[in-house]
């Protein structure tokens, strides 16, 4: 790779020639990426850890296909990937209805069912501008626009991987807007072979040729890979980003193929989709508010390599979509509608030995499952007999599918007594009945079924709760069937209680303007420690269906607890609860990890004394895949929220660090911790609180 000094002369000699303006970076040092301005071409070439270069040359002439050259140096031999490619995105524009109750808060919307209209953007050269981030390199050009949007094409390079992020970045000034987006890269020239795997794991292998007609692909993994000699180019989106909220996570075809791709993308190209009727349910999109600038993204990775074999280095950004095990912790996941018991089992249908559901959360690392079984499917007030038998039913069989590396766990989603949607999760079977009669008592004692509660109202459920040792919480707080809540009940003696947890964290609704996830939950998270309730927030995804074929990765998060054993369905599974009351755990989309975390030696769930001088010293150890974007270290007074963010735009892909940050927190109550890397994939700790 030639020096920057010596690109620094070849700048000097060109400028004035260039056919569009360059800007340079003032810190040319800043990172290893050589930049080197010629009279028509930009060449960026970055070294990779172990092995060579990776290099993408930029082709300066107005109307010619931006990317001249994508290739891969190992061993000393340039391996051509892709030549004359363009970016191309293509914007579907719908409009939210912004109604009164939920304004951008939305769920429960059908944006296709309403008019939009699709729009190819189109791409001018202008003006580009390069500038240095620690070990990223970010090339902005101008211009890309749509009708009532516009902005800039960026294109991000990371340090250390053939890793690069190119991203739409535009806005409008058009109130209600809600948005999806298919992308990828077009060349006249069609790549030599097509690869992917398909959803029972089997790698296709696609030959091309001139007229192939575009293909939509369900795949594993969300990826496309084109090849072309030596060399190959993945493709493929943020994990969970690119993936707005569903109820159910039914694979959606998310890659194309081929000429002509929705009657707008001429050239051959390969990439990313969103099917705009998704699931055909509640269908939402992504909301883009007025001046917001949406990040229509997608990252590429090259290798000179086989297909396979690149494909594995892909995986490896989300540990093959599963959770990977963690030294004292168990992973847990909850709220899934899978419906098991009423659908199969009593439904006079084949009991199967082992239930794809269960096979899918094994697959995937879940340790804990927490069910939302009987969700408006069963009897939840009875006739008494029947209410006790389907939770029999649903007892039975979560203790015959758990095991010693897995737990399966009785759960539901009452939606009774309380107001809007929440959990309930008890440490043992708990026979209850969501109604009483006048003249029946709260417990009794049945022949069959043993102890029996009957619940009339809101202070009966607390009741339960107390004695039985159990949780509740708010289900997908101040969205769906929760708006409005926990905030219209945090005066209410359930929820004031140790036994009301708090809530929980899925990102929705979704928004490609923010380098993070679900931003309603956390800011509730804030709100709660403000009101001085301690409470706590654990990710839940919120699902139906679950089989192999099914994108569970993309809508999925996990919680990582604090436990060194799993509990046996037999003893009991009290442990799991007390991990969560306590706050010894983090929630992560799975990419990032926080083995530990303390401020001044105490852990999330504890309280610290600040000194005079109220500093707190903080330690996380962060392991990580995809490069890391920032940590953000939020607290509050009580009254208002306080946000620090760190960049950690010195990290590579890969890697594993104890992080130490001193801060001051005058007056703060509360602190706690959020992780975030460049794919919009994070996890965030529990609360610290503070005393004087």
């Amino acid at each position: 790779m030639k020096s920057t000094h010596c690109l620094f002369a070849l700048v000097l000699t060109f400028f004035a020639q260039a056919q569009i303006p360059v800007s340079l970076p003032e810190n040319l040092e800043e990172n290893d990426t050589g930049i080197a301005l010629y009279e028509n071409d930009l060449e960026l070439s970055w070294p990779l850890n172990g092995n060579g270069h990776a290099q993408l040359t930029l082709n300066l002439v107005k109307g010619q296909p931006l990317f001249k050259m994508m290739g891969i140096e190992q061993n000393n031999e340039l391996h051509t990937v892709a030549t004359n490619v363009d970016p191309v995105f293509i914007l579907n524009v719908g409009k939210r209805t912004l109604k009164k109750e939920n304004g951008w808060t939305i769920f429960f919307d059908k944006v296709p069912t309403r008019p939009y209209g699709s729009h190819l953007l189109t791409f001018e050269k202008q003006e580009i501008k390069i500038s240095k981030h620690g070990k990223r390199t970010l090339i902005s050009i101008d211009s890309i626009k749509a009708p009532d949007f516009k902005g800039s094409l960026e294109i991000t390079i990371y340090n250390g991987v053939p890793l690069f992020n190119i991203a739409a970045v535009v806005q409008t000034q058009k109130d209600a807007a809600a948005i999806l987006y298919d992308a990828g890269l077009a060349s006249n020239k069609p790549w030599q072979g097509i690869s992917f795997v398909d959803t029972t794991n089997i790698l296709q292998k696609t030959n091309t040729s001139e007229k192939a007609a575009s293909n939509n692909e369900a795949v594993n993994f969300r990826t496309i890979i084109g090849k072309n000699g030596k060399g190959a180019l993945a493709v493929f989106p943020p994990p969970h980003q690119y993936f707005y909220p569903l109820d159910e996570a039914f694979n959606l075809k998310s890659v194309w193929h081929g000429r002509n791709y929705r009657n707008m993308v001429k050239n051959y190209g390969i990439g990313i989709r969103h099917d705009p009727k998704g699931d055909e349910r509640y269908v939402p999109w992504f909301n883009a508010p007025p001046g917001t600038l949406q990040r229509l993204n997608f990252f590429c990775f090259l290798g000179a390599e086989t297909p396979e074999n690149l494909l594995e280095k892909v995986k490896s950004f989300t540990h093959d979509d599963t959770y990977v095990p963690l030294k004292g912790f168990k992973t847990m996941a909850s709220h899934f509608h899978n419906e098991f018991i009423m659908n199969v089992v009593l439904n006079d249908k084949p009991i199967p030995e082992k239930p794809e559901f269960v096979d899918v959360f094994k697959h995937m690392g879940v340790d804990i499952v927490h069910l939302g079984e009987f969700h408006y499917t069963a009897h939840p007030k009875g006739p008494d007999n029947q209410r006790l038998q389907e939770l029999d039913a649903l007892f039975k069989q979560c203790e015959r599918l758990s095991d010693d590396h897995f737990l399966l766990l009785p759960g539901e989603e009452p939606n009774e007594f309380l107001g809007g949607h929440w959990m309930a999760f008890f440490p043992k079977p708990v026979n209850w009945i969501m109604s009483r009669e006048p003249d029946k008592p709260f417990v009794t004692e049945d022949a069959v079924f043993g102890k029996v509660y009957r619940i009339g109202n809101a202070s009966e459920m607390l009741d339960l709760l107390e004695i039985e040792n159990g949780l509740a919480w708010t289900a997908h707080p101040r969205i769906k069937g929760s708006t409005g809540y926990p905030d219209s009940y945090k005066n209410e003696d359930f929820f004031k209680s140790d036994r009301f947890l708090g809530g929980a964290w899925k990102p929705m609704p979704a928004d490609l303007s923010t380098p993070k996830l679900g931003l309603r939950v956390l800011d509730l998270m804030d709100d709660m420690n403000n009101w001085g309730a301690k409470k706590k927030i654990i990710a839940e995804a919120d699902l139906f269906t679950i089989t192999q074929e099914n994108e569970m990765y993309a809508h999925m998060n996990v919680n990582y607890l604090q436990l060194d054993t799993l509990p046996s369905f037999e003893k009991g599974w009290q442990p799991v609860l007390n991990a969560m009351s306590k706050g010894r755990f983090f929630s992560t989309t799975g990419e990032v990890l926080i083995p530990s975390f303390n401020v001044n030696g105490k852990h999330s769930g504890e309280t610290i004394v600040l000194n005079e001088t109220d500093s707190a010293h903080v330690q996380i150890k962060i392991d990580w895949t995809f490069p890391l974007n920032f940590v953000e270290i939020v607290s509050g007074d009580g009254e208002k929220v306080f946000r620090e963010k760190f960049d950690l735009n010195h990290t590579e892909a890969f890697g594993s660090e104890v992080f130490q940050f001193k801060v001051t927190l005058p007056n703060r109550k509360w602190m706690r911790l959020e992780v975030w890397d460049i794919a919009a994939n994070g996890a965030f700790t529990q609360t610290v609180y503070l005393e004087e």
